[in-house]
C-alpha cells in the first residue's frame, strides 16, 4: 500500500520532468508549424494534460502540507502554489505573439468570475443538497470580502477613472503606485488572516445536531485519508515544488499554442484569460468541493475567497512589473460590461456571506451568473 501510495505521489513530478526535458530539447521542432490544426490540438491537449495533473499533484501536495500545518497557513501555501502558476503562464502569454494589453485584466476578470460564482457556487450548492444549510465563520467570510471589495474596485475598476492610467509603460510611476498599494492591501490581510485574527478562518462551531454528524464524517475521513499521511512534511513540501516546476516551465509553450489559437481562429480576446484561470484554479475547484461536501464549508470559503484575493493583490504586481521590463502594455480597467457584472458579484457575495449559513438558493444564484458571464464572453 505504501508503495502504491508513494508511486502516485511522484508519478505526476516524473511524466511532468519528462516532458518539460522533451520540450526542452526538442520544443522547436515541435512547435514549429503550429498552422497544422491537428498536431497544434494534440500538442495542446498533451501540454494540458500534463500539466492539470501536476497541478492536482500540486493540490494534493499542498492538502497534505495543510494537514501538517493548519489554518490558515495551509490555505495559503496552496494559494501562493496557483499564484506562481498563473504569474508564469500570463508571463508566457505576454511575451508570446502580439501585444495583448488586455490579456492580464481579462485573466484576473476571468479568475473572480469562476471562483466567486463558479467554484462557490458549486460549492454552496453541493454542500446543500447534501447537508440542506451549512455554517461558516461570519467574521472570516466578511474580513475576505472587505479586502476584496476594496481591492477588486481599486485595481480593476478605478484605473478608468483616472486622467492617466496605470499602464507599464505609458504612465511607469502610477503603474508603481498601484502595485505597491494592491500588494499593501494584501500584505495587511495576510498579517490579519495569519497572525491577530487567526480564528476568524477557523470552522465555526455547531450545534449539537450537527455536531455528531460532522464527528462521523470526520471519523469516516479519519479512517479513510490513514493511508495518506504516510510521508514527512519534507518529503510533501518537495513534491511540491517537484510537481509545480514542470507546471512553470511547460506554461511558456501552452501559452504560445494558445496565443497562436486565438489569432487564429479569431477566438475572443477573453477566451485566453479563461483558459488560464480554469487551468490553475481547476486542482483549487476540487479541494473546495471536498471539503464543502465534508461539510468543512469554512475551509471551502478560505479556498475560494483567498484565491480570489490573492488573484488581485499579487497578480496585478506581477503583470505590471512584468511590462515595464518587457516593455508590453497592461490594461487594467474593465469594460462597463465586465464592471456591472463584477459590481454585481460582489453585492450578491456580500449577501450570501452575510448570514452565517448558507443554503440551495445561494449556490444556484451564483451559478446563474457564472453562465450569464459565459455566455457574454461569446456574444457580448
Amino acid at each position: 500500500m505504501n508503495k502504491h501510495v508513494l508511486l502516485n505521489a511522484i508519478a505526476p513530478a516524473v511524466v511532468g520532468g519528462i516532458t518539460a526535458l522533451i520540450f526542452a530539447v526538442f520544443g522547436a521542432d515541435l512547435m514549429s508549424n503550429l498552422g497544422n490544426h491537428l498536431k497544434s490540438t494534440l500538442l495542446f491537449v498533451w501540454l494540458f494534460a500534463v500539466m492539470m495533473w501536476c497541478a492536482y499533484a500540486v493540490m494534493q501536495q499542498g492538502e497534505a502540507v495543510a494537514e501538517e500545518l493548519g489554518e490558515p497557513y495551509g490555505t495559503l501555501i496552496l494559494t501562493f502554489s496557483v499564484i506562481i502558476i498563473e504569474v508564469a503562464m500570463l508571463a508566457s502569454i505576454m511575451l508570446q505573439g502580439e501585444n495583448n494589453p488586455t490579456l492580464a485584466r481579462d485573466a484576473m476578470f476571468a479568475t473572480l468570475m469562476i471562483v466567486l460564482n463558479g467554484m462557490v457556487g458549486a460549492a454552496l450548492l453541493m454542500g446543500a443538497l447534501r447537508y440542506w444549510e451549512q455554517d461558516y465563520n461570519l467574521a472570516g467570510a466578511r474580513a475576505f470580502l472587505v479586502v476584496l471589495t476594496a481591492l477588486a474596485v481599486f485595481a480593476l475598476i478605478l484605473p478608468n477613472h483616472t486622467e492617466i492610467p496605470p499602464d507599464p509603460v505609458k504612465a511607469p510611476a502610477k503603474a508603481v503606485l498601484f502595485a505597491a498599494i494592491t500588494l499593501l492591501f494584501y500584505a495587511v490581510f495576510v498579517i490579519i488572516q495569519t497572525m491577530r485574527h487567526r480564528a476568524f478562518f477557523d470552522e465555526p462551531e455547531q450545534g449539537e445536531h450537527d455536531a455528531q454528524r460532522s464527528s462521523a464524517r470526520a471519523d469516516e475521513g479519519h479512517v479513510r485519508d490513514k493511508g495518506k499521511k504516510t510521508h514527512s512534511l519534507t518529503f510533501h513540501a518537495v513534491m511540491l515544488v517537484l510537481c509545480l516546476l514542470p507546471v512553470v516551465i511547460l506554461a511558456e509553450h501552452l501559452g504560445e499554442i494558445v496565443n497562436f489559437g486565438i489569432e487564429d481562429m479569431g477566438l475572443p480576446d477573453a477566451l485566453g484569460g479563461v483558459l488560464i484561470a480554469v487551468l490553475v484554479l481547476t486542482p483549487e475547484a476540487l479541494s473546495a468541493l471536498s471539503a464543502a461536501l465534508s461539510n468543512r464549508l469554512q475551509r471551502s470559503i478560505n479556498i475560494c475567497l483567498g484565491s480570489a484575493l490573492s488573484t488581485i493583490g499579487l497578480i496585478v504586481p506581477a503583470v505590471l512589473a512584468i511590462g515595464m521590463i518587457t516593455g508590453r502594455d497592461a490594461e487594467l480597467g474593465l469594460t462597463q460590461q465586465e464592471t456591472v457584472l463584477l459590481v454585481l458579484t460582489l453585492f450578491v457575495s456580500s449577501l450570501t456571506f452575510g448570514g452565517g449559513r448558507t443554503n440551495v438558493i445561494n449556490g444556484v444564484v451564483h451559478l446563474l451568473l457564472f453562465l450569464v458571464y459565459m455566455i457574454l464572453i461569446f456574444s457580448p
